[in-house]
């Protein structure tokens, strides 16, 4: 198999973009790719998107040279399962908020020694058995593990969980985090922010990529400047209503 370009990105200290996708069109994921975007986030959570429609959006992902990652609903052993293996580089998975839900993550998604992740040498990650077991150890290696730490819990046990073996990257989602703080939706207020940024430190600290969320490219460049290096730049709905309105009101002042 392929390597995965974007872990190795990661591991070489660079910066890489990637929206959250919730429309079900191909096109949309080429189009990302020929902007430059480094990965797309196929999101099974907030999208209406189902797992064939994944698969077939991860297919069109490794066509044209973009990196497929799988957000599911959340942390469940088969949901994991069948993001992996329907070819996502990694999965991303919401509401991480212990060391426990950690370790049960890195289980479902690696295979033995590593975890105990289902094996089937039929799927499309496992190149339907074109290339024989020895697949599965190379599986390990690329794939990805990406986690939401979202909440206050989340951040009180962050320490405990960046000591768990097998992640890659450790997603600060500020929007969950604005409403466990109990202002939802106040992603700016400097209570999200500075905790963010905390977080961010002791992150970095222990030798983890820091992933978040930005839904525009100002937001992007600070938390750039603070450490992070997976940025989930907007969704594909708002990108193309962005631009939209923009051409709208550029026509009728």
């Amino acid at each position: 198999m392929s390597e995965n370009k974007l872990k190795a990105k990661l591991k070489n200290g660079e910066v890489v973009l990637g929206p959250f996708v919730n429309l079900g069109s191909g096109a949309l994921i080429e189009i990302a790719a020929y902007a430059g975007f480094d990965f797309v986030i196929i999101d099974t959570e907030h999208g209406p998107l189902d797992i064939p429609t994944a698969e077939d959006l991860c297919r069109v992902a490794h066509g044209a040279g973009i990196t497929p990652i799988v957000r599911i609903r959340e942390n469940d052993p088969p949901q994991v399962l069948r993001a992996l293996d329907i070819g996502a580089a990694g999965v991303q998975v919401p509401q991480i908020c212990s060391k426990a839900d950690a370790e049960a993550l890195v289980r479902a998604a690696k295979y033995a020694p590593l975890g105990l992740r289902g094996v089937s040498p039929y799927t499309r990650a496992a190149r339907y058995f074109a290339h024989g077991p020895q697949i599965f150890d190379r599986l390990n290696e690329e794939s990805m593990v990406l986690i939401h730490v979202e909440g206050v819990e989340g951040l009180e046990n962050l320490r405990e969980i960046t000591a768990v073996s097998g992640l890659d990257v450790i997603f600060l989602g500020p929007y969950d985090l604005s409403q466990s703080l109990g202002i939802p939706g106040q992603v700016n207020d400097p209570r999200v922010v500075d905790r963010m940024k905390e977080a961010a430190v002791q992150i970095d600290r222990a030798g983890l990529t820091v992933g978040t969320f930005a839904d525009s490219p100002e937001a992007a460049k600070r938390w750039i400047d603070a450490g992070v290096r997976y940025v989930a730049l907007s969704v594909d709905t708002g990108i193309y209503l962005h631009g939209c309105r923009n051409m709208v009101q550029a026509v009728r002042g």
